[in-house]
């Protein structure tokens, strides 16, 4: 009786673990109550990269004690525990899986504007490389959140996180090589990507390696920009722009509730005040030195002069009240104005990209600069000033 005791709990205790360990996994890398607040990013790798070796020693434990545990009576309590508990791990790996609930394109089709069925008011994250220009839709990325391409024959990995409202695009190229990327989970609310050679996770925001063999490498960002697809095409008017993809169609925000600010879900709502933690804000990053401008003063404004660091910027906002843009100004006592979509500084006129409309192989130095929810800039950049 003693020895069918131990094995009954050998048996029992490897179930318990099985669950747990599986439950413990989505839960430090999926958006569930309590677990994007704490530092957990360490055991949730740890959980998922050693998740196949978990497995089996939950599963011998099992099958030590199954022999005894099946001679009692009734027999269906452990069998309906043993299929339910192989039901979870495959219901974790088929359905709870970030990649599984949010598939990577099948086929990405990049069309000009004369043949594109996008509607010209629809967000877009705007590329430039090489005298190429590519554009997509931020309705569609919200979905796959990440989206490989190349333009001007360079290699890229755009990529948005709607939970924190994040657009970012980066160079795939990793120690000389190009690195292919699948979304894995997040943490602090930001998208992680994991990267096929090394298994290393990426945060969303940042590009940085924050767990895994090459954590603290980061990822070199591409300049980008978020406007209106018309004014992408004023501004690039041989871009091509990405359509839909037939495979995800149904998984669109085809009414464009989320790049609207009218999406209701709780993780992807906007807070239409200031300074909350789903407020918009555009957070600039300049000489080492961050700040962040609330939405709501830049629509009211649409124009804001102000110092960065020891840098003279200006941040403006198109008239379309959505296309953004932020540039360094020619020099601190130089204010910068609007005419209509034109920047007036110095006695110059530039365009929204910054190019001197007079000899336009002459621009405003860019400044990256960033549309996302107050709680991921100041998250993601803890030492952040605020605009006025």
């Amino acid at each position: 009786m003693p020895d069918r005791r131990v094995a009954g709990a050998t048996f029992y205790a490897g179930l318990a673990a099985l669950v747990l360990c599986e439950l413990a996994r989505v839960y430090f890398i999926m958006p569930l109550p309590g677990s994007q607040r704490i530092h957990s990013i360490d055991v949730a790798y740890l959980l998922h990269g050693y998740r196949w070796w978990l497995r089996a020693a939950c599963l011998l434990a099992i099958a030590a004690g199954a022999v005894s545990v099946v001679q009692l009576r009734p027999r269906w309590p452990p069998a309906v525990a043993t299929l339910a508990a192989l039901a979870l791990i495959g219901y974790v790996d088929l359905e709870m899986t970030a990649e599984g609930m949010f598939a990577p394109p099948h086929q990405l089709s990049m069309l000009p504007r004369a043949t594109s069925t996008i509607d010209e008011s629809s967000l877009v994250l705007g590329v430039e490389r090489n005298g190429e220009a590519s554009a997509y839709p931020i309705r569609f990325l919200v979905y796959y959140h990440r989206v490989e391409d190349v333009v001007g024959g360079e290699p890229v990995l755009v990529t948005y996180c709607n939970v924190c409202r994040t657009g970012r695009v980066y160079s795939p190229v990793v120690e000389g090589r190009p690195e292919r990327f699948r979304l894995v989970g997040m943490d602090h609310f930001n998208a992680m990507f994991e990267d096929a050679s090394t298994g290393s996770w990426w945060r969303q925001a940042t590009g940085e390696a924050v767990t895994g063999p090459r954590k603290g490498a980061v990822l070199r960002e591409i300049a980008s920009g978020q406007l209106t697809l018309r004014e992408w095409f004023a501004l690039h008017p041989g871009s091509r722009v990405m359509q839909p993809d037939p495979a995800s169609r149904d998984e669109y925000d085809d009414k464009a509730r989320f790049e609207r600010g009218e999406s209701k879900g709780n993780l992807t709502r906007t807070d239409p005040g200031s300074w909350q933690e789903k407020s918009w804000v555009v957070g600039v990053q300049v000489g080492g030195a961050s700040k962040a401008y609330d939405w709501n003063e830049l629509k009211r404004r649409r124009v804001l002069n102000d110092v960065c660091g020891d840098r003279p910027i200006v941040v403006v906002l198109g008239e379309d009240g959505q296309s953004f843009a932020a540039f360094e100004r020619p020099a601190a006592a130089t204010e910068v104005t609007l005419d209509g979509d034109v920047l007036l500084a110095g006695g110059r006129r530039y365009d929204l990209a910054g190019r001197d409309l007079a000899a336009p192989a002459q621009r405003l130095a860019p400044v990256p600069a960033y549309q996302e929810f107050w709680h991921s800039w100041r998250t993601f950049h803890p030492g952040t000033a605020r605009g006025p």
